[in-house]
């Protein structure tokens, strides 16, 4: 079973940037093969890490409900068989990482069918891996549809502001609520001042109960990769966003990968 590490929080964040940076990290510290999930119907975690996508969940979706109606699967194939023969193919392999993308159905309906495929696939597929790391979708919604399972560690993202803080509560209160199996939860703060987080962010973070696992700075690299359309993983590595996304990761996740 690999190890799972999700990113959540609401859109505008830059979870999915963090999302991104670990996998890059787990990567080039040997923690190979790695499986990197987007699980975010506007998914753009491929950008970030430099992939072209192809196939979807949301695609699978579509296509297996327009076969399944017109009773046109493949002869020989049951519709289990014919989602399995579709996820190998939407398994985007990079290097060191395969990536699978939710994407967004094109046709009307809920994501319920979508989201069990998704399920089905991270059960199947995570014997194959060393970790797996799931950039959740923007708000809520991933976690109160239980579409993640066990999460051994869960980062909470937050911009710099008391807003911020109170949606990745929360993400604890839900974790609570729900009685998900998540081991640990910490709440990184992402494009702090060069000042730092002023007394009214370090209250809101201690009154919620909040586990702080560290901050990352407000990176003018950052915006630039990404305003050029340059993955931003190619950032150099001593590039604040990515030095300080390091730390927290060499502190929080190594020593509990490897026990």
């Amino acid at each position: 079973m690999a190890y799972t590490i999700a990113v959540a929080g609401k859109g505008g964040t830059g979870k999915t940037t963090l999302a991104g940076f670990l996998i890059d990290y787990l990567v080039e510290k040997k923690f190979a093969p790695v499986l990197g999930v987007d699980a975010d119907p506007n998914a753009n975690l491929n950008e970030v890490l430099g992939e072209d996508v192809e196939i979807t969940l949301g695609d699978i979706r579509e296509d297996i409900s327009v076969k399944n109606r017109d009773g046109k699967l493949p002869g020989g194939m049951s519709k289990t068989d014919y989602i399995n023969y579709k996820l190998q193919q939407a398994i985007i392999e990079g290097h060191g990482f395969d990536l699978l993308v939710m994407g967004r159905p094109e046709g009307a309906g809920c994501y319920c069918f979508a989201n069990g495929i998704l399920r089905e696939a991270t059960d199947r597929l995570s014997d194959n891996y060393k970790v797996m790391v799931i950039d959740n979708e923007a708000g809520l919604e991933h976690l109160s549809r239980r579409t993640t399972k066990s999460v051994d560690i869960m980062f909470a993202v937050s911009e710099c502001s008391k807003r911020g803080i109170e949606a990745a509560a929360r993400v604890k209160e839900l974790i609570e609520e729900l009685k998900l199996d998540v081991k640990e939860l910490y709440l990184i703060v992402n494009r702090v001042p060069e000042e730092g987080l002023s007394d009214d962010i370090k209250q809101a973070i201690e009154g919620y109960g909040l586990k702080l696992a560290g901050i990352v700075p407000l990176d003018a690299k950052v915006f630039e990769y990404d305003n050029k359309g340059i993955p931003l993983v190619q950032l150099p590595k001593d590039s604040n966003a990515v030095k300080n996304a390091r730390q927290i990761f060499d502190k929080i996740i190594i020593p509990q990968i490897k026990m």
